[in-house]
């Protein structure tokens, strides 16, 4: 008979705090280079296809600058380093 984990944790985990190293983002210029570009691609095509929809070309830029801005967010809230002993508070 072999030893099981406690009930909620994962075998050769010591619990949610215990991320080594490796598991950080490593902080690879075209990964985030390959978000900006698949937000402005995939929200261009679909302001593409609004604006072929309704008569209105104003949609493509709006589908540009939006998948800029979801790009933007994924890469900062993917590379963003946060130091883990500092809390929430600034003071």
């Amino acid at each position: 008979m072999g030893t099981t984990p406690p009930s909620g944790s994962a075998p050769g985990k010591d619990g949610p705090d215990s991320a080594s190293p490796a598991d950080a983002p490593s902080g690879d210029p075209w990964a985030a280079f390959g978000y900006l570009v698949a937000g402005v691609l995939f929200y261009g095509a679909l302001g593409w296809g609004l604006s072929v929809w309704l008569h209105a070309t104003y949609w493509i830029p709006i589908g540009i600058l939006v998948g800029t801005a979801f790009g933007l967010y994924l890469v900062f809230s993917r590379y963003l380093v946060r130091d883990p002993g500092r809390g929430h508070d600034r003071r």
